[in-house]
C-alpha cells in the first residue's frame, strides 16, 4: 500500500482595507509602508526560523532566533517583474549548544515551505551558536 504525502492547507482573507484574517482566527493589518513584497520577505524569514526551530527541537535543543531578509525585484528575461535575488540572514542560539549545526541548517533550508515555493532560490546566511 502506498503511503500518502502529508497535506497542509492554508487560507487567508484580505478585506478592502487590506486587513488579513485567517478563517476563525486573528486579524492583522500591515502598518503603513508594508507591501506584499515586504510580507513575502517576512514570511520567508519567519518560515526559515520556524523550520530551524522544528528540527532543533527534534534534536533536543531550544531555540532563540531572529533574522532579516532582503530582495531585489527587476524585469526578468521573460519581461515580467519578479524577485531575482533574495537573501536571508538568521541569527540563532541553541540550548544546549550544538557542535556542528550544518545538518540542522540544511534541514531548515530544505523544509521551509516558503523558500521551496519560490522560483528564485534564496541565499541563506546562518549564524547558529
Amino acid at each position: 500500500m502506498a503511503t500518502r504525502a502529508k497535506v497542509f492547507e492554508y487560507a487567508v482573507e484580505v478585506d478592502r482595507g487590506g486587513r488579513m484574517t485567517i478563517p476563525g482566527g486573528a486579524q492583522i493589518a500591515p502598518a503603513e509602508g508594508w507591501t506584499p513584497d515586504h510580507l513575502l520577505l517576512a514570511a520567508l524569514v519567519r518560515c526559515s526560523i520556524e523550520s530551524l526551530t522544528f528540527h532543533a527541537r527534534r534534536a533536543g535543543h531550544e531555540v532563540a532566533a531572529s533574522g532579516n531578509g532582503h530582495g531585489t525585484v527587476t524585469r526578468r528575461e521573460d519581461g515580467r517583474f519578479a524577485f531575482v535575488e533574495i537573501g536571508v540572514r538568521i541569527h540563532a542560539q541553541l540550548q544546549p549548544r550544538a557542535g556542528d549545526t550544518s545538518e540542522l541548517v540544511a534541514k531548515a533550508e530544505r523544509d521551509c515551505f516558503v523558500g521551496a515555493s519560490l522560483t528564485v532560490e534564496p541565499e541563506y546566511e546562518w549564524h547558529v551558536s
